[in-house]
Protein backbone atom coordinates (compact mmCIF):
# COMPACT_ATOMS: atom_id res chain seq x y z
CA UNK A 1 0.00 0.00 0.00
CA UNK A 2 1.34 3.43 -0.92
CA UNK A 3 0.50 5.56 2.08
CA UNK A 4 1.24 8.83 0.30
CA UNK A 5 -0.72 7.99 -2.83
CA UNK A 6 2.30 9.21 -4.83
CA UNK A 7 4.80 7.13 -6.82
CA UNK A 8 7.55 5.70 -4.65
CA UNK A 9 10.97 7.30 -5.11
CA UNK A 10 14.43 6.18 -3.98
CA UNK A 11 15.85 8.20 -1.10
CA UNK A 12 19.07 8.19 0.95
CA UNK A 13 19.38 5.60 3.70
CA UNK A 14 18.46 6.84 7.20
CA UNK A 15 19.77 5.53 10.49
CA UNK A 16 16.29 4.25 11.34
CA UNK A 17 16.44 1.95 8.27
CA UNK A 18 19.11 -0.35 9.75
CA UNK A 19 16.89 -3.18 11.02
CA UNK A 20 14.68 -3.19 7.92
CA UNK A 21 17.68 -3.03 5.57
CA UNK A 22 19.43 -5.91 7.35
CA UNK A 23 16.27 -8.01 7.16
CA UNK A 24 15.85 -7.17 3.47
CA UNK A 25 19.39 -8.29 2.64
CA UNK A 26 18.91 -11.52 4.55
CA UNK A 27 15.61 -12.23 2.78
CA UNK A 28 17.31 -11.70 -0.56
CA UNK A 29 20.21 -14.00 0.36
CA UNK A 30 22.82 -11.22 0.15
CA UNK A 31 24.42 -11.62 3.56
CA UNK A 32 27.17 -14.05 4.45
CA UNK A 33 29.16 -14.83 7.57
CA UNK A 34 32.11 -12.76 6.31
CA UNK A 35 30.17 -9.56 5.49
CA UNK A 36 27.45 -9.03 8.12
CA UNK A 37 25.05 -6.14 7.43
CA UNK A 38 26.25 -3.94 10.28
CA UNK A 39 29.81 -3.90 8.95
CA UNK A 40 28.77 -3.44 5.33
CA UNK A 41 26.37 -0.59 6.13
CA UNK A 42 28.97 1.16 8.26
CA UNK A 43 31.53 1.01 5.45
CA UNK A 44 29.14 2.51 2.91
CA UNK A 45 28.01 5.30 5.21
CA UNK A 46 31.47 6.22 6.54
CA UNK A 47 32.90 7.05 3.13
CA UNK A 48 32.28 10.40 1.41
CA UNK A 49 32.34 8.57 -1.92
CA UNK A 50 29.48 6.17 -1.31
CA UNK A 51 25.82 6.09 -0.42
CA UNK A 52 23.00 3.65 0.25
CA UNK A 53 19.74 4.39 -1.51
CA UNK A 54 16.48 2.80 -0.44
CA UNK A 55 12.88 2.75 -1.60
CA UNK A 56 10.17 2.46 1.02
CA UNK A 57 6.43 2.50 1.42
CA UNK A 58 5.63 3.87 4.83
CA UNK A 59 7.52 1.70 7.33
CA UNK A 60 8.12 -1.06 4.79
CA UNK A 61 11.53 -1.06 3.13
CA UNK A 62 11.04 -2.48 -0.36
CA UNK A 63 14.52 -2.18 -1.86
CA UNK A 64 18.05 -0.89 -1.56
CA UNK A 65 21.24 -0.40 -3.52
CA UNK A 66 24.76 0.57 -2.49
CA UNK A 67 26.58 2.97 -4.83
CA UNK A 68 30.09 4.38 -4.67
CA UNK A 69 33.07 5.41 -6.75
CA UNK A 70 36.87 5.40 -6.69
CA UNK A 71 37.18 8.72 -8.51
CA UNK A 72 37.23 7.04 -11.90
CA UNK A 73 34.61 4.29 -11.95
CA UNK A 74 31.36 3.92 -10.14
CA UNK A 75 30.25 0.64 -8.54
CA UNK A 76 26.90 -0.85 -7.65
CA UNK A 77 26.56 -3.40 -4.85
CA UNK A 78 23.84 -5.17 -2.92
CA UNK A 79 20.87 -4.37 -5.10
CA UNK A 80 17.96 -5.91 -3.22
CA UNK A 81 14.20 -5.88 -3.73
CA UNK A 82 11.84 -7.57 -1.30
CA UNK A 83 10.81 -10.92 -2.86
CA UNK A 84 7.15 -10.03 -2.42
CA UNK A 85 7.60 -6.81 -4.40
CA UNK A 86 9.85 -7.88 -7.24
CA UNK A 87 8.94 -7.27 -10.89
CA UNK A 88 7.26 -3.98 -10.00
CA UNK A 89 10.04 -1.76 -11.32
CA UNK A 90 11.68 -0.98 -7.97
CA UNK A 91 15.00 -2.54 -8.96
CA UNK A 92 15.12 -0.47 -12.13
CA UNK A 93 14.33 2.70 -10.15
CA UNK A 94 17.13 2.01 -7.70
CA UNK A 95 19.70 1.38 -10.45
CA UNK A 96 18.74 4.58 -12.27
CA UNK A 97 18.86 6.56 -9.01
CA UNK A 98 22.35 5.18 -8.31
CA UNK A 99 23.47 6.12 -11.81
CA UNK A 100 22.13 9.65 -11.29
CA UNK A 101 24.05 9.88 -8.01
CA UNK A 102 27.26 9.02 -9.89
CA UNK A 103 26.53 11.42 -12.76
CA UNK A 104 26.22 14.29 -10.29
CA UNK A 105 29.78 13.50 -9.23
CA UNK A 106 31.06 13.43 -12.83
CA UNK A 107 31.81 9.72 -12.75
CA UNK A 108 31.81 8.58 -16.40
CA UNK A 109 31.29 4.83 -15.99
CA UNK A 110 29.52 2.44 -13.65
CA UNK A 111 30.37 -1.22 -13.06
CA UNK A 112 29.13 -4.14 -11.02
CA UNK A 113 29.97 -7.80 -10.49
CA UNK A 114 27.58 -10.72 -11.05
CA UNK A 115 28.29 -14.35 -10.27
CA UNK A 116 28.31 -16.46 -13.43
CA UNK A 117 25.58 -18.70 -11.98
CA UNK A 118 23.19 -15.79 -11.37
CA UNK A 119 21.70 -15.79 -14.86
CA UNK A 120 18.43 -14.12 -13.87
CA UNK A 121 20.02 -10.96 -12.49
CA UNK A 122 22.46 -10.87 -15.40
CA UNK A 123 19.47 -10.63 -17.73
CA UNK A 124 18.03 -7.84 -15.62
CA UNK A 125 21.18 -5.74 -15.96
CA UNK A 126 21.38 -6.40 -19.69
CA UNK A 127 17.84 -5.03 -20.01
CA UNK A 128 19.14 -1.80 -18.47
CA UNK A 129 21.95 -1.49 -21.00
CA UNK A 130 24.76 -3.16 -19.06
CA UNK A 131 27.09 -5.55 -20.85
CA UNK A 132 29.86 -7.96 -19.98
CA UNK A 133 33.46 -6.87 -20.44
CA UNK A 134 36.62 -8.90 -21.21
CA UNK A 135 38.14 -8.35 -17.78
CA UNK A 136 39.34 -10.64 -14.99
CA UNK A 137 38.71 -9.70 -11.38
CA UNK A 138 41.47 -10.43 -8.89
CA UNK A 139 41.11 -10.01 -5.14
CA UNK A 140 42.92 -10.61 -1.87
CA UNK A 141 41.68 -10.30 1.70
CA UNK A 142 43.51 -7.66 3.75
CA UNK A 143 41.63 -8.75 6.86
CA UNK A 144 41.18 -12.52 6.62
CA UNK A 145 37.71 -13.43 7.91
CA UNK A 146 38.91 -16.93 8.85
CA UNK A 147 37.36 -20.31 8.02
CA UNK A 148 33.65 -20.59 7.27
CA UNK A 149 31.37 -21.74 10.08
CA UNK A 150 29.86 -25.18 10.17
CA UNK A 151 27.54 -25.82 7.25
CA UNK A 152 28.41 -22.64 5.35
CA UNK A 153 28.88 -22.90 1.57
CA UNK A 154 32.31 -22.62 0.02
CA UNK A 155 33.31 -18.93 0.04
CA UNK A 156 33.76 -17.10 -3.24
CA UNK A 157 37.49 -16.64 -2.78
CA UNK A 158 38.01 -20.42 -2.67
CA UNK A 159 36.37 -20.87 -6.04
CA UNK A 160 38.81 -21.83 -8.79
CA UNK A 161 40.41 -19.13 -10.93
CA UNK A 162 38.92 -19.22 -14.43
CA UNK A 163 42.31 -18.64 -16.11
CA UNK A 164 44.99 -19.93 -13.74
CA UNK A 165 44.38 -23.20 -11.86
CA UNK A 166 44.24 -22.37 -8.16
CA UNK A 167 46.57 -24.12 -5.74
CA UNK A 168 45.55 -25.06 -2.22
CA UNK A 169 48.11 -25.47 0.53
CA UNK A 170 47.12 -27.58 3.51
CA UNK A 171 48.57 -29.51 6.43
CA UNK A 172 47.73 -33.12 7.31
CA UNK A 173 47.87 -34.21 10.94
CA UNK A 174 48.30 -37.97 11.49
CA UNK A 175 46.98 -39.32 14.79
CA UNK A 176 46.81 -42.65 16.58
CA UNK A 177 45.56 -44.20 19.79
CA UNK A 178 47.08 -47.29 21.38
CA UNK A 179 44.28 -48.15 23.76
CA UNK A 180 40.53 -47.93 23.78
CA UNK A 181 39.03 -44.53 24.58
CA UNK A 182 38.49 -43.87 28.26
CA UNK A 183 35.93 -41.07 27.79
CA UNK A 184 32.34 -42.16 28.49
CA UNK A 185 30.43 -43.07 25.37
CA UNK A 186 28.02 -40.23 24.54
CA UNK A 187 24.34 -41.01 24.41
CA UNK A 188 22.61 -40.51 21.08
CA UNK A 189 20.67 -37.23 20.87
CA UNK A 190 17.25 -37.64 22.43
CA UNK A 191 14.07 -37.28 20.43
CA UNK A 192 15.56 -38.75 17.26
CA UNK A 193 15.20 -42.21 15.75
CA UNK A 194 18.82 -43.25 15.14
CA UNK A 195 20.36 -46.39 13.67
CA UNK A 196 23.94 -47.28 12.74
CA UNK A 197 24.03 -50.02 10.11
CA UNK A 198 26.86 -51.62 8.21
CA UNK A 199 26.53 -51.29 4.44
CA UNK A 200 27.96 -54.61 3.28
CA UNK A 201 29.69 -54.03 -0.05
CA UNK A 202 27.85 -50.76 -0.71
CA UNK A 203 27.31 -49.89 -4.34
CA UNK A 204 29.60 -47.28 -5.86
CA UNK A 205 26.72 -44.90 -6.53
CA UNK A 206 25.49 -45.03 -2.92
CA UNK A 207 29.03 -44.64 -1.61
CA UNK A 208 29.64 -41.61 -3.81
CA UNK A 209 26.43 -40.09 -2.44
CA UNK A 210 27.85 -40.42 1.08
CA UNK A 211 31.36 -39.32 0.17
CA UNK A 212 30.26 -36.31 -1.87
CA UNK A 213 27.59 -35.26 0.63
CA UNK A 214 29.88 -35.39 3.64
CA UNK A 215 33.04 -34.18 1.94
CA UNK A 216 31.85 -31.44 -0.39
CA UNK A 217 32.20 -28.58 2.16
CA UNK A 218 35.73 -29.79 3.04
CA UNK A 219 37.09 -30.41 -0.47
CA UNK A 220 37.29 -34.20 -0.29
CA UNK A 221 38.55 -35.00 -3.76
CA UNK A 222 40.65 -38.18 -3.85
CA UNK A 223 37.80 -40.64 -4.38
CA UNK A 224 35.96 -38.33 -6.73
CA UNK A 225 38.90 -38.74 -9.10
CA UNK A 226 38.95 -42.50 -8.62
CA UNK A 227 37.34 -44.69 -11.28
CA UNK A 228 34.25 -46.74 -10.40
CA UNK A 229 36.23 -49.95 -10.84
CA UNK A 230 39.01 -48.85 -8.50
CA UNK A 231 36.52 -47.66 -5.90
CA UNK A 232 34.50 -50.86 -6.15
CA UNK A 233 37.65 -52.88 -5.49
CA UNK A 234 38.02 -51.09 -2.15
CA UNK A 235 34.37 -51.31 -1.19
CA UNK A 236 34.15 -55.04 -1.87
CA UNK A 237 37.26 -55.84 0.17
CA UNK A 238 36.05 -57.71 3.28
CA UNK A 239 38.60 -55.79 5.37
CA UNK A 240 36.92 -52.46 4.53
CA UNK A 241 33.75 -51.72 6.48
CA UNK A 242 31.32 -48.87 5.86
CA UNK A 243 28.87 -47.97 8.61
CA UNK A 244 26.02 -45.58 7.79
CA UNK A 245 24.27 -43.46 10.39
CA UNK A 246 20.55 -43.08 9.76
CA UNK A 247 18.46 -40.39 11.45
CA UNK A 248 14.70 -40.71 11.07
CA UNK A 249 15.37 -43.16 8.24
CA UNK A 250 17.61 -40.78 6.28
CA UNK A 251 21.39 -41.26 5.76
CA UNK A 252 23.07 -38.66 7.95
CA UNK A 253 26.75 -39.62 7.81
CA UNK A 254 29.15 -42.50 7.73
CA UNK A 255 32.36 -44.01 9.06
CA UNK A 256 34.71 -46.17 7.02
CA UNK A 257 36.96 -48.57 8.90
CA UNK A 258 39.93 -50.10 7.09
CA UNK A 259 41.31 -53.33 8.60
CA UNK A 260 43.66 -54.22 5.74
CA UNK A 261 46.52 -53.77 8.20
CA UNK A 262 45.28 -55.89 11.13
CA UNK A 263 47.76 -54.27 13.53
CA UNK A 264 46.74 -50.71 12.69
CA UNK A 265 43.04 -50.26 11.99
CA UNK A 266 42.42 -46.97 10.19
CA UNK A 267 39.38 -44.75 10.49
CA UNK A 268 39.66 -43.87 6.82
CA UNK A 269 36.64 -41.58 6.49
CA UNK A 270 34.25 -40.10 9.01
CA UNK A 271 31.70 -37.31 8.91
CA UNK A 272 28.14 -36.04 8.69
CA UNK A 273 26.12 -34.54 5.89
CA UNK A 274 25.87 -30.75 6.39
CA UNK A 275 22.19 -30.76 7.34
CA UNK A 276 22.91 -33.10 10.28
CA UNK A 277 25.78 -31.19 11.86
CA UNK A 278 25.29 -29.31 15.10
CA UNK A 279 22.90 -31.91 16.54
CA UNK A 280 25.34 -33.83 18.75
CA UNK A 281 25.60 -36.68 16.25
CA UNK A 282 29.33 -36.35 15.57
CA UNK A 283 30.58 -37.49 19.00
CA UNK A 284 28.03 -40.31 19.02
CA UNK A 285 29.09 -41.58 15.60
CA UNK A 286 32.79 -41.31 16.41
CA UNK A 287 32.37 -43.19 19.69
CA UNK A 288 30.47 -45.98 17.94
CA UNK A 289 33.03 -46.16 15.12
CA UNK A 290 35.92 -46.44 17.56
CA UNK A 291 34.16 -49.18 19.51
CA UNK A 292 33.80 -51.11 16.25
CA UNK A 293 37.40 -50.41 15.22
CA UNK A 294 38.73 -51.79 18.53
CA UNK A 295 36.58 -54.92 18.30
CA UNK A 296 39.37 -56.80 16.49
CA UNK A 297 41.93 -55.89 19.20
CA UNK A 298 44.46 -54.09 16.97
CA UNK A 299 47.69 -52.63 18.31
CA UNK A 300 46.47 -49.16 17.45
CA UNK A 301 43.76 -47.20 15.65
CA UNK A 302 44.77 -44.40 13.32
CA UNK A 303 43.12 -41.43 11.68
CA UNK A 304 44.23 -38.30 9.89
CA UNK A 305 42.69 -34.89 9.36
CA UNK A 306 43.83 -31.77 7.59
CA UNK A 307 43.37 -28.01 7.67
CA UNK A 308 40.71 -28.28 4.95
CA UNK A 309 38.49 -30.38 7.23
CA UNK A 310 35.94 -29.12 9.72
CA UNK A 311 37.79 -27.00 12.32
CA UNK A 312 36.29 -29.11 15.11
CA UNK A 313 37.59 -32.40 13.67
CA UNK A 314 41.05 -32.34 15.25
CA UNK A 315 39.85 -31.32 18.75
CA UNK A 316 37.15 -34.03 18.58
CA UNK A 317 39.68 -36.74 17.73
CA UNK A 318 41.97 -35.60 20.53
CA UNK A 319 39.08 -35.54 22.97
CA UNK A 320 38.51 -39.24 22.32
CA UNK A 321 42.15 -40.12 22.90
CA UNK A 322 43.94 -39.73 19.57
CA UNK A 323 47.45 -38.32 19.81
CA UNK A 324 49.16 -36.46 16.94
CA UNK A 325 52.27 -38.30 15.73
CA UNK A 326 53.35 -36.19 12.75
CA UNK A 327 52.30 -33.49 10.30
CA UNK A 328 52.88 -33.03 6.58
CA UNK A 329 52.44 -29.92 4.48
CA UNK A 330 51.02 -30.51 1.00
CA UNK A 331 49.84 -28.54 -1.98
CA UNK A 332 47.29 -29.57 -4.62
CA UNK A 333 45.73 -28.07 -7.68
CA UNK A 334 42.22 -27.04 -6.67
CA UNK A 335 40.09 -30.06 -7.67
CA UNK A 336 37.01 -27.90 -8.12
CA UNK A 337 38.60 -26.41 -11.23
CA UNK A 338 38.88 -29.76 -12.98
Amino acid sequence: MQVSGLPLRPRPYAESDFAACSTLWERCGLTTWYNPPDQDIARWLNSPNSQILVISDGDALLGSVCVGHDGHRGWLYTLAVDPEHQRKGYGRQLVRAAEAWLEKRAIPKVQLMVRSTNTEVAGFYRSLGYHGEPRSVFARWLNDPGPPPEGAPTPDWLQPDAETPATIDYTITFLEMTRRPTVPAPHPPSGLSIALLRAVEPGVRFYRFLYDGVGDPWIWWERRQMSDAALAAILTDPAVEVYVLYVEGTPAGYAEIDRRDPKAVDLAYFGLLPEFTGKGLGPYLLSAALDIAWSSDPERVTVNTCTLDHPKALPLYQRFGFQPIRQEGRSIRDPRGS
